[in-house]
């Protein structure tokens, strides 16, 4: 098995070496960066598996190189960031990053994620094959989705919520199972994760995203993928 690769992108030197000595310690492999344009060259020549970034950087601010990295590559984003308030959260996760960890940060908290972040999907492990719904196609054994038979740019995360209901297609899912299966259970109060995902794929799907007819809301409750035939029929 191949060494993982973390880039860390942050304007603090004492955030970068605990961070390089912590990963490394872990067995991963981590380079720095300080600033959002130094972290373009670094990927643009080695792409990481997993990208943590803080957002307060001189030049190329976190959220415009999350926007960047986001339209160029699927590796996961884990935000690590001073700013805490919920509207910069959820600014951050709809520009593509998939989880966010407010600094002062605990060592053992941002391993864990990291490990989640980088672990191989297990979304609807117990599901194989394809579940059609309408057009809609997705492949839980090759982890890939088509739309009228074009595939689907989809991130790992947003396949990992698709796939998970699509695995339970015509049944709703509560907003808790989704967050334990796709995050883990120790996210079952961030309900902002699932807004701006369910929004990502929506945007991807959807004929017309603000009146959704595949991926639908069950007010308080959760989510529900119809079947195709309700699709079909409306």
């Amino acid at each position: 098995m191949s060494v993982q690769r973390i880039l860390v992108v942050d304007d603090e030197p004492a955030i970068r070496r605990t961070l390089r000595v912590n990963l490394s310690a872990r067995g991963y492999e981590v380079d720095v960066a300080e600033t959002g344009d130094d972290a373009l060259i670094q990927m643009g020549s080695h792409p990481p598996h997993l990208l943590i970034l803080d957002l307060m950087l001189p030049g190329l601010s976190g959220l415009d190189l999350c926007a960047t990295v986001r339209s160029q590559w699927k590796f996961p984003i884990l935000v690590l960031s001073a700013r805490g308030e919920e509207h910069t959260k959820v600014r951050a996760l709809d520009l593509g990053a998939d989880d966010y960890l407010t600094k002062p940060f605990g060592m053992d908290e941002l391993l864990a994620r990291v490990r989640a972040l980088l672990r191989r999907p297990t979304t609807a492990a117990s599901n194989t094959g394809v579940v059609l719904t309408g057009s809609l196609a997705v492949n839980l054994d090759t982890r890939t989705a088509t739309l009228k038979e074009t595939a689907l740019d989809l991130t790992a995360r947003e396949f990992d919520v698709l796939a998970y209901l699509a695995g339970n297609t015509g049944k709703v899912v509560t907003h808790r199972q989704l967050l334990a299966e796709v995050w883990g259970p120790e996210y079952n109060g961030e309900t902002q994760y699932l807004r701006v995902f369910i929004n990502r794929l929506r945007r991807k799907i959807e004929d017309d995203p603000a009146h959704p007819r595949l991926i639908v809301t069950e007010p308080g409750v959760g989510y529900r993928l119809l079947p195709a035939l309700q699709t079909q029929s409306g």
